[in-house]
Formats: C-alpha cells, sequence, structure tokens
C-alpha cells in the first residue's frame, strides 16, 4: 500500500510512477475496461487511492504537466488534480486534450480543471465542433460541469449551448451522446426557466428522428420533466 509522504517531502515524477505501479491492481484493470475505460497504460488504481497521491504532493504545475507526459493514466489524473488552474494556458488546453483517449480522464480534467479556467466556455464552443471522439465529448462534459459549478453566470451562455446541443445530438458515438444528454439535463436543472427550454430542445432533438437524437432526448425528458413535476428545479443563474 502506498504511503503518505510527509508534508514537506516533494515527490518528482518517478517517485510517483513508482508509487503508481506498486499498487497496480489487474482486477480494477479489467474492471475499468469492462466500463469502457481504455486507451494510455493503465495500472488499475482507484480514484481514492490517486486523491491521496496527489493530496501528498501538493499544488504543482510544472510537476503536473511531467507527469501528463509519461503517458500513464494515473499519472495524469494525478495531473490534473495538481495543476494550477490560474497557470492553465489555452495553448495547455489545447495540447490536453488532443491527447484524450478515454472518457474518465475526460470528465476528471474538465471537472476538476477545465471549468474553473476564464477558457472554458470559449473551449466549449470551439470543442464542440471537433472531430475525434474525446475531444468532443471534452466540450458537453465541460457544458454539464459549468451548468452546475457556475452559479453566477446567465442564462445567455446556456441558451447558446442548448442550441449547440440541438445541433451535435445526431452524433451516434457513445462517448459523445451520452455527454451530450448529461450537459442537456444539467442545464435543464439550473432553473425553471432553462428546464422548460430544455424539454422544448428535447422535442426538438427528438423530430430529428435517428437513432441517437431520440435516445438524447427520450432520457432527458423523462429525467426533467420528473425533476419539474416533483419542483426539484433549483433557480441558479439569470436571463441577462
Amino acid at each position: 500500500m502506498y504511503q503518505q509522504q510527509s508534508e514537506t517531502s516533494v515527490m518528482n515524477t518517478n517517485e510517483i510512477v513508482q508509487a503508481i505501479k506498486l499498487q497496480r491492481n489487474e482486477k480494477n484493470i479489467l474492471g475499468q475496461k469492462r466500463f469502457g475505460i481504455t486507451g494510455a497504460e493503465s495500472y488499475g488504481l482507484s480514484m481514492p487511492q490517486l486523491r491521496s497521491i496527489a493530496k501528498s504532493v501538493g499544488k504543482n504545475h510544472a510537476l503536473a504537466q511531467d507527469l501528463w507526459a509519461t503517458q500513464i493514466r494515473e499519472a495524469r489524473h494525478i495531473a490534473v488534480m495538481i495543476a494550477e488552474k490560474d497557470k492553465v494556458t489555452e495553448r495547455l488546453m489545447e495540447r490536453w486534450v488532443k491527447d484524450f483517449d478515454s472518457w474518465d480522464i475526460v470528465d476528471n480534467c474538465c471537472s476538476t480543471l477545465f471549468c474553473r479556467t476564464p477558457f472554458a466556455y470559449n473551449k466549449v464552443l470551439e470543442w464542440s465542433n471537433r472531430k475525434r471522439e474525446f475531444e468532443k465529448r471534452a466540450a458537453f462534459s465541460l457544458m454539464a460541469f459549468l451548468a452546475v459549478h457556475d452559479k453566477k453566470q446567465s442564462d445567455k451562455a446556456f441558451d447558446e449551448f442548448l442550441e449547440i446541443i440541438i445541433r451535435e445530438s445526431d452524433d451516434q458515438r457513445n462517448f459523445v451522446k451520452k455527454a451530450v444528454n448529461w450537459a442537456l439535463r444539467q442545464i435543464g436543472k439550473r432553473n425553471i426557466r432553462l428546464c422548460n427550454k430544455a424539454i422544448a430542445a428535447c422535442k426538438t432533438i427528438h423530430a430529428k428522428g435517428d437513432a441517437a437524437s431520440r435516445w438524447i432526448a427520450n432520457d432527458a425528458l423523462r429525467e426533467l420533466e420528473k425533476y419539474k413535476q416533483e419542483g426539484r428545479i433549483k433557480s441558479v443563474g439569470s436571463i441577462s
């Protein structure tokens, strides 16, 4: 088992990689593959294990970039956790998004780091037009996390996101359509106005007629109508 370092110690890239390798778990590797976690070299560590290592290291932007360059799944998750959001540049975001090769690293990166940068909204617009599956997923993963966490953002940005969701709902790829659905549901939960717009978007999407659009629309509509009927829609954001 990985032993947490003292608060004053600083682990380097090689030491972190060795800590990862010492905890290799073949059963978890197989389990992760069944859940679609594939791509980079993986040692089967769980997120709690990775958070423990990241906590012992602390924020270290240079080390984060070195860890990302190892191409090891666990090292990249730790990189996301220890990177400093104020030092994230558009260049770094573009470099990392091109390396995305599994849904779990997409979602961790978008939720832990990218959604906390001033570039997040523009990247949604840019990445939603990308062709590669995980780059495109990143756009909708960012949408979902911004809808949940950016309490001060006005509805205007999410109105634009709904238009993008309608446009891209016919992407048949599993990890894209699931993220599109997820973003649609999270936007609709921000407030009653966006809920009504999201429900209308569901109907527009369903009318497109393809399999992906019908699945996205049916699943989101079922949840949003339930939340609305039960009075569970929050009041977040403003119209202006």
